[in-house]
């Protein structure tokens, strides 16, 4: 049993037991965060597509870490007349650990 979740502007194929990165949500380490905008959900026999999103179903996961990714280096250059600029980021993240997928 798969379902397709969309968080933070993206969409992820997640299954029971999947560990994801996604973009920062506003939970701690160990606290249960739950996905309410479920796309798809396949069981195998039986396929629910949400026209957006399926009514009731939810996706369930637990907060394993928050964290912040490897640094971009940004570098900005114009020729002939001394313009030079570096510039870095770290983008945040929250590691889920899927826990349960139900539909409704």
């Amino acid at each position: 049993m798969f379902a397709i979740i969309q968080t933070g502007g993206k969409q992820y194929r997640v299954k029971t037991g999947d560990v994801l990165k996604v973009e920062k949500l506003e939970a701690k380490d160990g606290d249960t965060v739950s996905f309410s905008e479920v796309l798809l959900i396949d069981s195998g026999e039986k396929t629910s597509l949400g026209m957006p999103t399926i009514a009731g179903a939810t996706v369930t996961g637990k907060v394993l870490k928050n964290g912040r990714g490897r640094k971009v280096h940004i570098l900005k250059y114009k020729a002939k007349a001394r313009y030079r600029v570096r510039k870095g980021h770290r983008q945040p993240y929250t590691e889920v650990e899927i826990k349960e997928i139900s539909a409704k």
